[in-house]
């Protein structure tokens, strides 16, 4: 077989993901070649993600080098991946989940503020919808950009701190002081790596499910289909994580409203079985108990 050619973004994080997907391949020693791709989502820093309308804006690219042949496979961060997929595109393999949580960094300046103090700096509707559900006054500020420039921001514009995905720092090796938020529920899949194929690429799809993690995979498709039958789209704030121990499965998520004010949460553990379809079991009941209402209220402000 001639070598892969591996589809990604740009981006150090981008690149670090389609190398740590070629490492997998090449110890099955298969030849793999990286084709980096500029994003839509890459190209436009100044608006906020929610406001461009679209959902896909870091994966469109890719799918169109995908569907043209351009590329044999697209390495992607999942939580950026619509529910929703292209024709003839599939999630063929998920790596192993390293660092699902989100993260509080402050500016040096800020360091000995409160969090209730802070002028927080976040464009995703998510974190800012779950601050507030705890520090309802807080200021909020856009930014845009890689680990890189937005930690480059903080220190040089008007606000107190940012929140980050650990993942990106763990794997970015970055050496920088960091506090855990435990109400912040991460979003679907954040923290996994995944790569998409094209369903006519048998033979690479074959060789892609050798590299897969089953126990993320189960995981992440419990939150995904949670997440999809809220209808959330990639925008609204909805949380949600799945971890496995052994058969039984621990989730949480929750569905907030845009100020704070409204959430509605639910924690369940349970025995896995691959019949039963629960992420769309836990989000029927989140709807049921005023979910639908919210989310139209969502789709409105929005």
């Amino acid at each position: 077989m001639k070598s892969i050619r591996i589809g990604t973004r740009n981006s150090a994080l981008a690149l670090w993901q389609a190398r740590e997907v070629a490492r997998h391949l090449q110890n099955l020693n298969y030849l793999t070649e990286i084709v980096p791709i500029v994003s839509s989502g890459d190209k436009n820093l100044n608006q906020p993600l929610y406001s461009l309308g679209i959902t896909g804006v870091f994966t469109r690219d890719l799918d169109t080098a995908l569907l043209n042949d351009e590329i044999d496979i697209a390495v992607h961060s999942l939580k950026d991946v619509p529910t929703k997929l292209p024709e003839n595109i599939e999630i063929v393999a998920y790596l192993e989940r390293d660092f699902p949580q989100d993260v509080l960094i402050k500016r040096k300046s800020a360091i000995h503020k409160e969090f209730h103090e802070l002028k927080l700096a976040t464009s995703s509707l998510r974190r800012r919808a779950f601050w507030s559900k705890h520090y309802p006054t807080t200021e909020f500020f856009d930014i845009r950009g890689n680990i890189q420039t937005r930690l480059q921001k903080l220190e040089e514009q008007d606000f107190d701190a940012t929140i980050l995905s650990l993942a990106g720092i763990k794997r970015m090796k970055m050496d920088i002081d960091y506090e855990f938020l435990p109400f912040m529920i991460p979003a679907p899949s954040q923290g996994v790596v995944a790569v998409a194929g094209h369903s006519d690429k048998k033979e690479i799809n074959d060789i892609l499910k050798q590299i897969s993690h089953k126990q993320t995979q189960i995981c992440v498709e419990i939150e995904r289909n949670f997440l999809s039958t809220l209808e959330g789209g990639c925008t609204a704030p909805i949380g949600a994580f799945a971890e496995k121990i052994e058969n039984q499965i621990r989730f949480k998520a929750a569905l907030c409203s845009l100020d704070g004010k409204n959430y509605i949460a639910t924690d369940e553990s349970f025995e896995y079985n691959e019949e039963e379809n629960f992420g769309e079991k836990f989000a029927n009941i989140v709807l049921e108990n005023g979910g639908k209402e919210l989310m139209t209220e969502i789709k409105t402000q929005l």
